[in-house]
C-alpha cells in the first residue's frame, strides 16, 4: 500500500481538505485581488484538483464570500473557551485573539474591509451586517452581559459602531502605521470597556429621564 505524501493528500477528511482549501485561498486573495485570482491558481495552491473548489464550494465566488466571512465573524469556541474571571480580563483576552488573528492573516483582513469588499456587492455587505450582529451577541458574552435587557438594543447599536471604529483602527495600525500593536490593544480593550460602563449607563439614564414626566410649572396669578 502506498504512502507517499501524495497519497495521504488524497485520503484527508472532507473536512480537512475543506479546509486546506480555505487556507490556501485565503492566502492568495489577500495577497492580490478578486479578479487576479483564478480558481486553478487556488487548486494549485492548495494541492487539489480544480473540480473539488465546486465540489466543497461552488466556485471562486462562493469559495470567496466564504473567506471573507471566515475573516469577519468571531468563531464562537473564542467566547466559549474563556476563562471564569472577570469581564475586563475576558474582554482583554477577546481583543488580543482578534489582534493575532488579524496579524496572521493581515491582507486577507484588509481585503475583507477594502474598498473592493464594502458598499458595492450586496452579499459582501450582508456578510458585514451579519458579522456585526454576531460580534454584538459576542462581545455581550464576554462581558458577561448576556442577559442584559433594558436597553438591550442600544448597547447592541453601540457595539456594532464598535466594529466600525474597530475596522477603521486596524487600517491606522497596518496601513498608516499610526497605532502600534501595543497601542492598538489598549485603544480597543478601552474603548469597548467605556462603552459598556460608562456610555451604556449613561443612555440608560437619559433614557429614563426622558420617560419622567415633566415638573409642573407654576401657576400664573
Amino acid at each position: 500500500m502506498s504512502t507517499d505524501p501524495e497519497t495521504r493528500r488524497r485520503r484527508l477528511e472532507p473536512a480537512a481538505r475543506r479546509a486546506e482549501i480555505l487556507t490556501a485561498a485565503r492566502r492568495l486573495f489577500g495577497a492580490g485581488t478578486y479578479a487576479s485570482v483564478s480558481t486553478s491558481d487556488i487548486a494549485k495552491a492548495a494541492g487539489v484538483a480544480r473540480p473539488l473548489i465546486n465540489h466543497y464550494f461552488g466556485g471562486k465566488r462562493e469559495l470567496y464570500l466564504e473567506v471573507v466571512r471566515q475573516m469577519m465573524i468571531v468563531p464562537a469556541p473564542v467566547i466559549e473557551n474563556l476563562p471564569d474571571t472577570s469581564a475586563e480580563e475576558r474582554l482583554a483576552i477577546s481583543v488580543q485573539h482578534w489582534i493575532e488573528v488579524v496579524e496572521r492573516n493581515e491582507q486577507a483582513w484588509l481585503t475583507a474591509i477594502g474598498s473592493e469588499a464594502v458598499g458595492r456587492d450586496p452579499e459582501i455587505e450582508r456578510i458585514m451586517l451579519e458579522a456585526d450582529e454576531i460580534a454584538a451577541d459576542r462581545v455581550l458574552a464576554a462581558a458577561l452581559m448576556s442577559e442584559v435587557t433594558e436597553g438591550r438594543e442600544e448597547l447592541r447599536a453601540m457595539i456594532r459602531s464598535y466594529g466600525g471604529m474597530l475596522r477603521a483602527a486596524s487600517r491606522e495600525w497596518l496601513i498608516r502605521g499610526t497605532l502600534g500593536r501595543d497601542e492598538l490593544r489598549v485603544f480597543l480593550t478601552d474603548s469597548i470597556l467605556h462603552l459598556l460602563r460608562v456610555t451604556y449607563p449613561a443612555v440608560l439614564a437619559t433614557r429614563s429621564a426622558g420617560r419622567k414626566p415633566p415638573a409642573s410649572s407654576p401657576s400664573s396669578v
